[in-house]
């Protein structure tokens, strides 16, 4: 059981308050939520902001000259700004409103696509989820491009000598994951980038498992790309954030035609809005990017030097209590690691495992968790993953510990 101090001055109690899903029961138990890494849950300014806008401000934005327009053209804008704030974007030109970090990338690989040519070359890693995968792999197959993979180490790390290597002239675009979902693996993105525009290369960063668990300043990495989605980081579903260089924008086609992204519209020829509308086509998701404005502002009064700090110690009382168990193998033991833990028990399907503590109402992750060459790697069909967040407790971390010993006695 837990009878130590926490070391981090983080009053995870009064973040808990502010979670009204963190006090419901699932089969009589308490919930305990360990699936952060799937999608996080919304503080009640998040909620309170969707019930908001749809009883007082519903209306269409940029196009209205009636109150009801102004008003949620402000609150829509006003949050592109407090996101770009919190990025340390230069301006919130750069910050386009996306459906997730998914939708993010394919705009980037269909609009930087169009300008690469046969024989350009992209690399990717080894440990990327398949949204980072796919959309590359299309885009080789539509312009004759090579898609090169950055080799990782058994502990989960990257071979950056490897990447070195795999870096020359023809390196058009470096696509690689800030934090891995399966592994927690800190990648150091901000040397990655630093040796790809050596080369004259772009560089995008899936910041999808990073934003929420520490601080990210695009001016700072100096990367060309950065995209998340707002579910992950406290936020709604079905919107997300690309931030992309001004300049590189500028340049690149628009990713899809309609209303919104146009200055004029002629049958002979359409000229383009200015950034960011000429990336935003047709009527967004504006409750979605409101309220994801309301997450950042909820991390904003947040110290996310204290969140990193909090969530490691988090995941390494977890990894102090697993490596106790007999044929328990915790997959991804790199040095530089954020709060998510996945396991294999000999034996055992993580598919089992998840049902039974899920019984227990313990939230956890199975599966390949879309990184399939990952699993390839290791050679296991999939792990089970549970992913802290800054609401989650030592206490909790027992009664998971404790509800996994039960649940392999009951298969074992």
């Amino acid at each position: 059981m837990n009878t130590s101090t926490p070391t981090v001055a983080f009053d995870s109690s009064a973040i808990r308050k502010q979670f009204p899903i963190l006090q419901r029961e699932v089969y009589g138990k308490s919930l305990i939520y360990f699936d952060n890494g799937a999608t996080a849950q919304k503080p009640e300014s998040v909620i309170k902001a969707i019930d908001r806008y749809y009883t007082l401000e519903n209306a269409n934005i940029h196009r209205g000259v009636h109150h009801l327009s102004q008003i949620a053209t402000e609150a829509y804008e006003t949050a592109r700004k407090t996101i770009a704030a919190y990025i340390n974007s230069p301006s919130s030109e750069e910050v386009l409103f996306t459906k997730g970090t998914t939708d993010g990338i394919n705009l980037v690989a269909f609009s930087l696509g169009e300008t690469l040519k046969a024989g350009d070359e992209i690399i990717i890693s080894a440990m990327e989820h398949h949204s980072n995968i796919v959309p590359w792999q299309m885009l080789c197959e539509r312009k004759s491009c090579i898609l090169k993979v950055i080799p990782i180490h058994q502990n989960g790390e990257l071979d950056l000598d490897a990447y070195s290597q795999l870096l020359n002239e023809k390196t058009k675009l470096v696509a690689v994951t800030h934090i891995s979902n399966t592994l927690g693996t800190i990648n150091p993105v901000k040397r990655m980038i630093q040796m790809a525009h050596l080369v004259g290369a772009k560089v995008l960063i899936d910041g999808a498992q990073s934003i929420q668990h520490q601080k990210v300043d695009v001016r700072d990495l100096d990367c060309d790309f950065f995209v998340f989605s707002g579910h992950k980081v406290f936020g709604p579903t079905g919107v997300g954030i690309l931030y992309g260089k001004k300049e590189i924008l500028e340049e690149l086609p628009p990713y899809q035609g309609g209303g919104d992204m146009i200055a004029k519209v002629t049958f002979e020829k359409t000229t383009y809005n200015e950034l960011p509308h000429k990336f935003e086509a047709g009527t967004p998701h504006i409750s979605g990017g409101i309220c994801l404005g309301k997450a950042f502002e909820f991390l904003s009064e947040l110290d996310m030097d204290e969140v990193a700090a909090y969530e490691h110690e988090l995941l390494k009382y977890a990894e102090e209590q697993l490596e106790q168990f007999e044929g328990l193998h915790i997959i991804g033991t790199a040095k530089n690691k954020t709060s998510v833990l996945s396991f294999v028990v000999d034996g055992i399907h993580p598919f089992d495992i998840g049902t039974l503590l899920d019984k227990q109402g313990i939230a956890v992750r199975t599966g390949h968790h879309c990184t399939q060459p990952l699993m390839d790697f290791y050679g296991i069909p999939g792990t089970v993953r549970a992913s802290f967040a800054f609401y989650n407790t030592k206490e909790e971390i027992d009664v998971f510990v404790a509800a996994l010993r039960r649940t392999l006695n009951i298969i074992g």
